[in-house]
């Protein structure tokens, strides 16, 4: 018998047949172990704040805010979901170029821990906002820093960005800055310099950094520095030549970094942000084969889904050209002699997750599983793209299995349209 997948003794055909395909497939098991492993290995003075935008499932999130996660949040829907998971407002943040007044209103209204402010026109709506509501705001300000630390698959620092106040900008202000806006409180510096880091020495350096220019911009504008977020990017392996973070090496280096900067500042909060660290090893993302053929000599293996629902698999920046780990998951066991290309059902030629990939001999009905797909996955992709909508999504913990999103069919994809009322329609219906 052929070795198959399996989720805490949970199989995956049986899984498959109970849920359908194209299906994502969550094991909590690995969500927990991970955020345990790493909270156990950090300086307690660092706190973890799970970033929605990585799995914005609510069941996601509250497993990890079960587990201990606080939460960064990027959009209204996402501070609705923290809260709803049962995370305490002084445990969220919100940042984002571009919020609305309508989220900031509803970041006064939750009373989060902070506003993460990215610009001064920001600034000044935060302030409006506040003065509307006879509040005062809590605001950390997202800099821009002039140096960036090499090592990370997506830069976000140290280069003209969307993101955060140039630290040059910051510091031609003066204290008098905090003054122009009396509703809005000074209390705190975020950076985020990149994302996807494998390499303990670049946290390391990029938290040394971040900590010093957060000393630098608070004592130069003359406010208190109650919260420092040092942002995160921690990555995980998903191609040939990566590996994984040693989490003790990381410790070993990071630890008395913290350390020193809360003997400085013992009343001043550390946060992390971590979102693909936390979730993507977890996921795994279920297609089966629908049809197989051969091009000019080439395999190809037609699924029921593709970049609709994955398109971190095809090609998003540092993703090019290079596969994520993909098994045929009834058969791990089973020799990989042949190359196949891994397609979707959309008419398009970019619908390819895997090219060439070593596989067994595939046929028509087989399950293919692109594995560490936990983080980026459908809400991060075209799911409406020829209307097929969200897959499904199964959570597995404590050995059950729980249907945590239910996937699209016709009626919720044509729900929220409207067929407009032409001149004469109704007398073309009943003619016909």
């Amino acid at each position: 018998m052929s070795l198959a997948y399996e989720v805490q003794g949970l199989g995956i055909t049986e899984l498959a047949e109970q849920y359908g395909t194209p299906l994502y497939l969550y094991d909590g098991a690995e969500i927990t172990t991970r955020f345990q492993g790493l909270r156990g290995r950090l300086h307690p003075s660092l706190e973890v704040f799970y970033s929605l935008k990585a799995n914005p499932n609510i069941s996601v999130c509250a497993l990890l805010h079960r587990c201990g996660a606080r939460a960064e949040v990027s959009s209204l829907t996402e501070l609705v979901t923290a809260r709803r998971a049962g995370v305490d407002p002084r445990d969220i943040i919100f940042l984002g170029p571009g919020k609305s007044r309508t989220e900031l209103a509803a970041c006064l209204d939750e009373d989060i821990h902070a506003i993460v402010c990215e610009s001064l026109d920001e600034l000044a709506l935060i302030d409006e906002v506040a003065r509307e509501k006879f509040v005062t705001a809590r605001v950390a300000l997202r800099v821009n820093p002039s140096f960036s630390v090499k090592g990370s698959g997506l830069t976000m620092g140290g280069k003209p960005r969307q993101f955060g106040i140039d630290e040059e900008q910051l510091l031609a202000e003066g204290p008098e800055l905090a003054s122009r806006y009396p509703a809005v409180r000074l209390m705190g510096v975020q950076v985020y310099l990149g994302t996807r880091i494998l390499g303990e020495d670049t946290v390391v350096e990029n938290t040394r950094r971040i900590l010093d220019l957060a000393e630098r911009v608070s004592g130069h504008l003359g406010f208190p520095l109650e919260t420092v977020d040092v942002g995160g990017g921690l990555g995980i392996a998903y191609f040939d030549n990566e590996k994984d973070l040693d989490l003790d090496e990381l410790a070993a280096g990071l630890n008395p970094v913290v350390d020193a900067f809360a003997v400085r500042h013992p009343d001043t909060r550390m946060i992390m942000e971590l979102g693909r660290f936390l979730v993507a090893a977890s996921g795994t993302y279920v297609t089966r084969v629908r049809y197989t053929k051969q091009s000019m000599g080439e395999n190809f293996a037609v699924t029921d889904g593709g970049t609709n629902h994955h398109m971190a698999a095809v090609g998003i920046g540092s993703y090019v050209k290079r596969n994520f780990p993909i098994a045929a998951l009834e058969r791990l066991d089973a020799p990989a002699t042949e190359s196949w290309h891994i397609t979707g059902p959309l008419c398009t030629p970019n619908d390819v997750v895997g090219k060439k990939v070593p596989m067994p001999p595939l046929e028509a009905g087989e399950l293919i599983g692109v594995q560490r797909s936990g983080a980026y996955g459908p809400t991060a992709s075209p799911v409406h793209f020829l209307s097929h909508g969200y897959p499904a999504e199964v959570l597995v913990l404590d050995g059950r299995a729980h249907l945590i999103r239910e996937r699209d069919d016709v009626e919720v994809m044509l729900g929220r349209q409207r067929l407009y009322d032409a001149p004469g329609a109704d007398d073309h219906r009943t003619q016909n």
